[in-house]
């Protein structure tokens, strides 16, 4: 990229930061509503901190095929109240037991254990409740009904869940490439494709090929997502990543430079990058923010 395009990423990506922030802030119970402590909770997890790339994903997604961001706003916070149950969850003593994430506490370890299950459990419903009824998403009921049914099985034991549950039961083994590539597209690339599919349902006109593209698009950036986090979980360090370096080796989690070694590990994650980009090809310059944003997945340093 050149530096006019990354500044105009860069840009776009902090537009939809703040405003899936702002959106967020709206939706999340108010943090003195009974009961206070869930709430406290949920937004302590959710708000001021993230990459928030599902929801910009889907932004520009949207921007793409010319969906209103208006409409976009409940899609975009419900994927990522997904994320952040997800990641609730996951920081708990019976999964991955860490104490840090986004720079801070992790909300077990802010509140206490049964807190950050109920907060997690709640976030979750508040994504389905959220695609359900948000009043300013301007689609039909049926395009209402094809984004829950998309968010459930990307977050369900087809998808997210599902991933996870093969992750724990990989604690130790030496998986082939296969078999890590099927275990990390359920559970990091399945949200991901969703962040994708949620704007494109918000489409009344879908044009069933671009839709497999964009899908393929982002099952390549899914993938190449979750190889450059294994390569900074080995090359950064916590002060930089917001949360512990280095504890899929400590916890002998099979990853991608572990099977492949870290110039291999790089490798596949430019040709996950090169399949993304030639999957657009068709979409021409309105796709560049997808094409850019693809770039930046596999250059991230947290």
């Amino acid at each position: 990229m050149t530096n006019t395009d990354t500044e105009h990423l860069q840009s776009f990506m902090q537009t939809c930061r703040q405003r899936v922030e702002e959106a967020l802030d709206r939706r999340l119970p108010a943090a003195d509503k009974l009961p206070a402590r869930l709430h406290r909770a949920m937004r302590y997890s959710t708000l001021d901190g993230g990459k928030r790339l599902r929801p910009i994903l889907t932004y520009a997604t949207g921007k793409a095929l010319e969906v209103p961001f208006d409409t976009l706003d409940g899609p975009a916070c419900a994927v990522e109240f997904i994320h952040v149950y997800s990641l609730i969850h996951d920081d708990l003593p019976a999964m991955d037991d860490d104490d840090l994430r986004r720079g801070k506490p992790t909300c077990h370890v802010q509140f206490d254990e049964a807190t950050a299950i109920l907060a997690g459990d709640a976030l979750q419903v508040l994504a389905f409740e959220t695609l359900a009824a948000d009043p300013a998403m301007a689609v039909t009921p049926s395009q209402r009904a094809a984004m829950i049914d998309c968010l459930a099985k990307a977050s369900g034991a087809g998808g997210m869940v599902g991933g996870q549950a093969i992750d724990l039961a990989s604690v130790g083994l030496q998986l082939d490439l296969p078999a890590l590539e099927m275990m990390h597209i359920h559970k990091t690339g399945a949200l991901i494709r969703a962040s994708v599919q949620l704007a494109a349902l918000a489409r009344t006109d879908r044009d069933p090929a671009v839709m497999e593209h964009l899908d393929h698009y982002a099952k390549c950036i899914g993938l190449a997502f979750q190889i450059q986090d294994d390569i900074l979980d080995e090359e950064s360090d916590t002060a930089t990543l917001g949360k512990t370096q280095g504890k899929d080796q400590a916890h002998n989690k099979p990853t991608y430079p572990a099977l492949l070694g870290l110039a291999g590990a790089k490798r596949k994650a430019r040709e996950m990058h090169e399949q993304a980009i030639a999957a657009l090809e068709t979409l021409g310059e309105q796709a560049d923010l997808l094409r850019a944003l693809s770039l930046f997945i596999i250059q991230r340093r947290n």
